[in-house]
């Protein structure tokens, strides 16, 4: 059996607790201890951690599979998780000992970067201040990842282009403070809380210059790392491959089991909700599909190690865009077949809407992003920073 499978495996056993606390974590607006223990002992938070920290080092597909089959059981779990995983790919920045401190066998790494906090150089490091948006995984992270702007006393520090001098910091959970603010119409699971930092040292090796040259430390060598931030973007969009799974298969049990007010026929025998099941499903399993294939391409690419084109980065942004816009229309089919279902809460229909709909807002592969990829492919210089790393 694969490590992947073995994975696989665990996920199902470990289905049980994430069911049951589901509705808890989306009453406290955060994941439920239970859930994130259980995934932390299954090495669900090691996907994409190297083999010389304890981790499984997994190729990307794996690591999407993975995480779309959690979100498929409760979207908080699954985002959760994913944050996790995905800032692990933050990683070949850091210096091989700030990269074995931040992220040892233990770790939970989550982040945010906007808007990035303020640097003050100190002997031996750095004082952070500042608070970010949108944490999730907030209250299980051992560590917090980000952008910080230099500052020289009160006077922020720029580069020669104009530009401000930016690193990639790590900061322990233990000084920093969470505001409860995540009040959302849905991932309200995801507990994605704003996160403050006062005047906290860092060391020098907690911080790292950012920039597209990267340099990947001594564990950072394989394959998977050479796809430097396209993982970490890409992993989100399979909580929504997970939930819109989710929403296809809870609505077939309701269609063959559901007579609508006011009529003789069967859910089941109405024409339109056959062709919209139908419509949902290709555009699961095309958008899907799409997914996956512009990451084995770029896969091969980095075992191969040749470069990562722009081309081939626009490949994955363009599939990472059409999966979540995809996803979002095949639950709002799933919607509308579900009628009045759709909008009580004792069905799941109406959190799979909101929470679709709440992913497909989110800044890595929003609507937006479609430009980007239409300027690279009339070859003008694309307007998304991420595309230069």
């Amino acid at each position: 059996m694969s490590t992947t499978d073995t994975l696989l495996r665990a996920v199902r056993e470990i289905e049980p607790i994430i069911r049951q606390h589901a509705p808890e974590a989306e009453r406290e607006r955060k994941l439920a201890a239970p859930v994130a223990k259980a995934m932390h002992q299954a090495g669900l938070y090691r996907l994409w951690r190297p083999k010389a920290f304890g981790g499984f080092e997994l190729d990307p597909i794996s690591g999407f599979r993975i995480i779309e089959e959690v979100s498929r059981i409760d979207s908080a779990a699954g985002w959760n998780l994913q944050i996790s995983v995905a800032h692990d790919m933050f990683a070949l920045w850091f210096s091989d000992q700030g990269a074995r401190e931040i992220f040892n066998f233990d770790a939970i790494p989550v982040g945010a970067f906007n808007p990035a906090r303020k640097a003050v150089p100190v002997a031996g490091g750095y004082r952070i201040s500042g608070r970010t948006s949108y944490v999730s995984g907030a209250h299980y992270a051992t560590v917090f990842i980000g952008f910080a702007h230099i500052h020289d006393r009160n006077k922020l520090r720029v580069n020669a282009y104009g530009m401000p001098e930016t690193r990639l910091i790590a900061v322990p959970a233990s000084e920093v403070d969470i505001v409860d603010n995540w009040h959302t119409m849905g991932m309200r699971g995801s507990g994605s809380h704003d996160v403050d930092i006062r005047d906290v040292f860092i060391p020098e090796h907690w911080v790292a210059p950012w920039e597209p040259s990267v340099k990947p430390g001594s564990a950072y060598q394989g394959p998977l790392y050479r796809l430097t931030v396209w993982p970490a973007f890409a992993i989100l969009v399979a909580s929504a491959l997970g939930i819109a799974r989710a929403a296809i298969d809870e609505a077939i049990d309701l269609i063959i089991n559901k007579t609508p007010a006011y009529g003789a026929k069967t859910l089941k025998s109405h024409a339109v909700v056959q062709s919209q099941l139908a419509q949902a499903e290709a555009k699961l399993g095309a958008s899907r599909a799409f997914l996956f294939g512009a990451f084995e391409e770029a896969w091969q690419e980095a075992v191969a190690e040749r470069p990562i084109t722009l081309a081939l980065k626009g490949h994955m942004q363009l599939a990472m865009t059409h999966a979540t816009l995809e996803c979002a229309k095949a639950v709002s089919f799933i919607h509308e077949i579900a009628g009045a279902s759709g909008i009580r809460q004792e069905y799941p229909f109406e959190r799979y809407f909101r929470d679709i709909h709440v992913i497909a807002q989110h800044g890595f592969t929003n609507a937006n992003k479609l430009e980007s990829v239409g300027q690279i492919m009339l070859g003008l210089d694309p307007d998304w920073m991420f595309l230069r790393f």
